[in-house]
């Protein structure tokens, strides 16, 4: 098959799942590129904002073709750019079209507004497209406002996700979780996201033998990933237990209003690359998410992929609740996130490599890569 992936925000501005399952579904033997319009505001920086290209290009992302371009954003007219941002994505089709013939299947990631663009396309181009959804309640609510809300997105959105020939959470939980603004009326199928099994493999830990004891935590500095809840929870498990510390990555954490939030035992790495984050798992011993929305966080998943337990709040898919591999704790709980920290610590190490080929079970880019295949094969047989 064909395959065009068009994701609403792509890297290096998140987006990676996107890349992620263009590489499975082209390691089963698929033509697959991503068709990529970035939008970004003056909040870049106004030198970056201003420095980003012109002109649309090609360039290669793990042996991925990628068709990009960059749209600056205007600030206060949000109507405006999501139009301009569409109109982008469908003559970049065209000009696609012209090089690369017609796709059989366009995949889009996240309704918005990539599902929207997909829509549109598959209309003049009769094509059958599909919606893998990322985003959660909290992501609309924050651009919305509370549902339910008849703002003038959510009716193109609904439209969107009813049209779809499917549409893909990547938790059966993200259904209902979005209910509220866009129904249920469409055809849907969960498939979780996947991760390089292989690049997150399992090794075996050291022995504590003295050292102290890593947690880790890989999370933007936003208000929904909860560090208001992780560090007192971890500062209070600090003064009982000295021999502990907690690693910190992702973008924002390395600003001077969150390292001064921060106190003994407590370190951050602030944006870290891929190859870093593998290495600060492999250095840690538990992963810790405070967050008080999820869908489906990679960064659980490749911490057990590498063999460690995680602890969670309720907010994980029931698909990532390995037992014996994560532990569940109350959204904005610091004494129970506090004591599962303490339990996981005085508990015998899990065994990691079985944890580790759980995930894999679940999440490598071949059980993934088939799940699409079947799915897309249908569609594409059906059309």
């Amino acid at each position: 098959m064909h395959i065009l992936e068009i994701p609403s925000f792509f890297t290096p501005y998140g987006g990676e799942f996107c890349l992620d399952q263009a590489r499975a579904l082209k390691a089963v033997g698929h033509e697959v590129r991503i068709l990529s319009n970035v939008q970004l505001g003056v909040t870049i920086g106004l030198k970056g904002y201003l420095c980003l290209p012109y002109r649309r290009y090609e360039h290669q992302r793990d042996g991925i073709t990628v068709c990009q371009s960059f749209q600056r954003g205007v600030p206060m007219v949000i109507r405006w750019n999501v139009r301009r941002w569409v109109r982008i994505v469908c003559s970049m089709f065209e000009d696609y079209v012209n090089k690369y013939g017609v796709p059989d299947v366009l995949h889009a990631h996240c309704s918005k507004w990539a599902g929207y663009a997909a829509m549109q396309i598959s209309r003049k181009y009769h094509i059958p497209y599909v919606i893998t959804e990322h985003l959660s309640r909290l992501v609309f609510e924050k651009e919305f406002g509370p549902a339910p809300n008849d703002v003038w997105q959510v009716p193109l959105l609904k439209e969107a996700y009813e049209k779809a020939n499917l549409v893909i959470p990547v938790s059966e939980e993200l259904v209902e979780n979005i209910a509220c603004y866009f129904g249920k009326n469409y055809r849907w199928q969960a498939v979780s996201n996947t991760i390089d099994t292989d690049f997150f493999h399992y090794q075996a830990r050291k022995p504590l033998d003295g050292r102290p004891f890593r947690f880790c935590c890989l999370a933007n500095n936003w208000p929904m990933k909860g560090y208001d809840i992780l560090i007192p929870a971890f500062r209070q498990l600090r003064e009982l237990v000295k021999n502990v510390e907690l690693h910190i990555a992702g973008r924002g954490t390395d600003s001077a209003e969150f390292r001064s939030s921060l106190s003994d035992g407590m370190i951050t790495h602030g944006l870290i690359n891929k190859e870093a984050v593998r290495e600060l798992l492999y250095q840690s011993d538990a992963l810790v998410l405070a967050s008080r929305s999820e869908v489906q966080p990679l960064s659980l998943l490749e911490a057990m992929s590498t063999g460690i337990p995680v602890i969670a709040t309720e907010c994980m898919p029931q698909s990532l609740r390995i037992e014996g591999g994560s532990t569940i704790v109350p959204i904005d709980g610091v004494d129970a996130l506090n004591k599962a920290m303490s339990d996981v610590m005085k508990n015998p190490p899990v065994d990691g490599r079985w944890l580790s080929q759980e995930v894999e079970r679940i999440a490598s880019p071949e059980v993934v890569g088939r799940k699409l295949e079947k799915l897309f094969s249908g569609l594409v047989a059906s059309d």
